[in-house]
């Protein structure tokens, strides 16, 4: 696996980073894992988070209705930009946070994070221990993207979020199955590279240059994390399927392998 990926980088224009976590022995795989990245939508991963917890705290409930105007849509991924063009739109938070996750819907993420509060997303993060995650604007601000101001990650603590969302550990058991269930909305590359019968929860992030997937593989047997970044990248070029191809691959062989390698899973 190690030498596909450093094969792959070789080959591909950019830098890449890598994060895998096996999610039965704890071991995890890490190429440029430490490296900050830009996470593009992948950081509406813990402002859904965050959200959830608000409401368990009884700050918010996932029933309040939130109506927009045409003076909220903004440009990018997501529907609700051409619905408002129609007229205003109403919508449960727990719907804003749908489409968020499973459109990737700009309008409704800053609606999310005008609810969610970007201070309190980035005081979860400090609290998780995370140092690199951080939500630094809204979506579609091209003038704070032009000043730098990006939300970031390393693809290593990405890949821990995922990790602690699926042991459980950000949320009590009914919040976290319905977090995993709306992630397992999203069809992006790590669908794709996946047989379609094994479910993966994920969400993917890009800009221009800039490719990137956080999710969770449901591999019988061998469930894995994985978390890629890709930015510098040549237009139209994405790393993610092709890692996650890569990635699978090796944890397919663990999963149908003992821990001398017989395959007595065959």
């Amino acid at each position: 696996m190690a030498s596909a990926v450093r094969a792959y980088d070789a080959a591909t224009p950019g830098a890449i980073g890598v994060a895998a976590i096996d999610l039965t022995s704890g071991r995890a795989f890490v190429y440029n894992g430490d490296a900050v990245f830009p996470t593009a939508s992948s950081i509406k991963i813990p402002i859904m988070v965050e959200l959830f917890r608000a409401a368990r705290r009884g700050e918010v409930r996932m029933s309040d209705q939130i109506t927009l105007t045409a003076a909220d849509a903004v440009g990018g991924s997501g529907v609700l930009t051409g619905r408002l063009k129609q007229g205003p739109q109403t919508l449960t938070l727990l719907g804003l946070i749908t489409a968020m996750i499973e459109h990737s819907d700009n309008t409704a993420t800053n609606q999310c994070i005008a609810v969610a509060k970007m201070d309190r997303v980035n005081r979860l993060l400090r609290e998780q221990g995370f140092q690199t995650i951080r939500l630094r604007r809204i979506m579609m601000d091209t003038a704070a993207a032009r000043r730098g101001e990006e939300n970031v990650a390393s693809p290593v603590e990405m890949a821990r979020l995922a990790e602690m969302l699926y042991r459980g550990r950000l949320a009590n058991a009914e919040d976290t199955a319905q977090m995993i269930g709306i992630l397992k909305l999203v069809k992006a590359e790590m669908r794709a590279a996946i047989p379609a019968d094994i479910p993966v929860a994920a969400k993917p992030g890009g800009l221009t240059g800039v490719q990137c997937e956080t999710g969770i593989v449901y591999l019988p047997g061998r469930p894995f994390v994985l978390s890629v970044f890709g930015t510098y990248l040549d237009d139209g070029a994405t790393p993610v399927r092709a890692i996650t191809k890569i990635v699978f691959e090796y944890f397919s062989k663990l999963a149908e392998s003992n821990e001398y390698g017989n395959r007595v899973g065959r």
